[in-house]
Formats: structure tokens, sequence, C-alpha cells
């Protein structure tokens, strides 16, 4: 409120403010009624009072970015800020793919943070998961849960938001439905999750409105962390020679890479990427997990081919959910990774499949 003094009696008058005061997105969603608030977050959000309290602690830290209504996009619908913040719920732990209700509830039981249900392996074209599989696992569990859609399919992703998904992965594991576009996830209020091979393509992804970026790997499910290895630490290296420019360098370099030059120099400043970073494709022990979190990543996906080898696939996706939670402890990582070669004897890379040291171009 302000005063004004009337030109009349000469008595200070309190008058209301014309604009009321812009409180934070968070705040704003609680003070709402309870219906507005479970349209907003996901179900299983909504038990956990002190949420708005844990995304300003992790603001504090520089891990949330939260973007200007000018800069990305409008924070009245589909608020970046809240889409970003759901997916550093996730950090620090391991997404696990599904694609069965069994599947799903050994994936809990062992302490994943969210899970992407896939359908079996069939040939022809990948496509989205069928609706009546989210459901009826969506009824079972209470982590989150995300769903893929091809790439550029932006009717799929409406689907997936209706069903009720959690997560959107727009995944070039799949079927690619648009080759010249991607989807424009600033439409959803579901946060998007997107895949990369360096900065360049990371840094686009979130421009175009990705909450999480998936550093991907191995497609083919064979075990061979080899890929997974060699993006991520194309991407971190990137990174550190961004780090290390002049500021007049930036602008050059934000022009190489093919990346908007506000997100470039926000990746300079925080001296890591804007969003979640997580790793995908071959990570099938907990030393794989463990590599990955060494060197500079948030979290991982499991593919779901630990679940097809082996007698007790609880006990591998147990040892990688340790492995990524304590990623630096050696005495935890060898508890975790005994009696595990008996179960990933099925996971071998055949001789056909291996690339000769050296004629990669090293």
């Amino acid at each position: 409120m302000f005063i004004e003094t009337s030109r009349t009696n000469k008595t200070p008058t309190a008058t209301p403010l014309l604009f009321p005061l812009r409180l934070p997105p968070l705040q704003a969603i609680y003070q709402t009624p309870k219906l507005k608030v479970r349209n907003t977050l996901p179900r299983w959000l909504l038990p956990l009072k002190h949420f708005h309290k844990h995304l300003a602690a992790m603001a504090e830290d520089g891990a949330v970015t939260l973007y200007k209504a000018t800069s990305i996009t409008d924070a009245k619908k589909n608020s970046f800020s809240i889409k970003a913040g759901l997916a550093q719920m996730l950090r620090g732990g391991a997404i696990v793919e599904v694609s069965t209700l069994s599947q799903a509830k050994i994936a809990e039981e062992a302490g994943a943070c969210c899970l992407v249900i896939t359908e079996p392996n069939r040939q022809g074209i990948s496509r989205m998961p069928d609706p009546s599989i989210i459901k009826q696992i969506k009824r079972c569990v209470l982590i989150p849960v995300m769903a893929r859609s091809r790439v550029g399919h932006f009717v799929e992703a409406q689907i997936l938001e209706r069903v009720g998904v959690d997560y959107i992965d727009e995944s070039e594991v799949l079927a690619i439905a648009d080759e010249d576009n991607f989807i424009n996830k600033h439409n959803f209020g579901c946060p998007f999750v997107c895949g990369c091979k360096n900065l360049g393509d990371a840094l686009r992804r979130v421009r175009e409105g990705a909450a999480m970026i998936r550093t991907q790997g191995d497609l083919l499910g064979t075990g061979n962390i080899a890929e997974t290895v060699k993006n991520v630490r194309s991407v971190m290296g990137e990174i550190r020679i961004l780090n290390n420019m002049d500021e007049d360098e930036v602008f050059a370099f934000s022009k190489e890479i093919a990346a908007p030059y506000d997100l470039v120099a926000q990746t300079k400043q925080m001296g890591r990427l804007p969003v979640v970073h997580f790793a995908a494709g071959g990570i099938v022990t907990p030393a794989d997990a463990a590599l990955m979190m060494q060197l500079g990543c948030d979290g991982v996906f499991v593919g779901s081919e630990v679940f097809d080898n082996g007698s007790d696939p609880y006990k591998r996706v147990r040892g990688i959910v340790e492995a990524v939670r304590h990623y630096n402890d050696p005495h935890v990582l060898v508890e975790n990774s005994c009696g595990l070669e008996e179960e990933m004897a099925g996971l071998n890379v055949s001789d056909e499949t291996m690339e000769p040291f050296g004629e990669g171009g090293a």
C-alpha cells in the first residue's frame, strides 16, 4: 500500500495497489484453491507440504534455473521454472526402464527414482507405449512415471500428457517422426527430457523447452558403455573449454556450436548445463553408474536389459541405485559389485560390434 494525500482536506488516505505484488511461482501455486493445486502438480508431490522450501534451497545452491518470462516462456502458462524444479527432484537417482508391472514393482522396491515405461521389444516401427500399460503401472506405483514419444511427434506427447505421465521423453531411441523439427515443449505443462551428444545439441533442446538433458550412448541394449562415455566427455569437455574463455570469445563459440548465446553465457556462468543432466545407454553395472556420476552427470538411465538376464534383477537394480547415491565411496561400490558376473553374462558385447581401439578417430 502507499499513502496518498487528498487535495481537498489534506488528510492522508490509504489507497490499495493497482497491481498486486508478484509472488514466486511456487508460492502462487500453494495459495491457490486445492483443485488448482491438484491440476498443477503431479499426484506424487501432493503429500509434500514443504516442496517449495526444497526447491528454494536448491535455487540457493544454483541448481535450479529460473528463466524470466521474456527470455524463454510465459510464466503464466506452463512455467519453465516449475518444470525445471520437477526435473530437479530426480537429481541423484536412477531412472529405470520397465515394460511390465512386475518389473515396475521390482524397480520401485530397489529404490529407483522414476520409471520409464516402454513396450516389450517388437519388430517394426517403435512408437509410444500403450496408454493402458501406463495407466496400469501408475495405479500400482508411487514414484514418478515417464513415457517416451517419437521425436517431433507432438500428438503422441499430447496423448501422454493427457494420460497423466509425470515426464515425457522425446526419445531418439524410438523411430523419428519428424526429421527436421523437435516438439515445441513450451506448449506443454509436463516436463520434457531430450537427448544430446554434444553441448550444442543440449542447449538447443533447452531452448525448445527441455527440463532435463539425457546424454545418449548405446541404443542397441548391448551393455557397451563406450559411446556413452565418449558423449559425456564431449559435453563436459566443451563446458570446461567454455569456462576458460574470455567473455568476448563466447559469441564466436555459441556460433560455432549453433546454440543460443544467452544459454551459452549462462552455462559459462554456472559451470554446468542449466538443467539436470543424466546419462543413458550401456549402464548395466554399479561401476558403470558410478563412472557416469564421477564424470559429472546428475543421474543415470538404466535400460530394461537388466531384467532380461540372470535370476535376480532386484540385486542388479539395487546395486546401481546404491552406486549412484554413493559413487565416491569405494566400500559401497565393492559391496554392490560382488556376485554380479553371472548376472551380467548375457550383456557382453560381441566381437562384431566391438570397434578396435584407435580406429574410431581417436
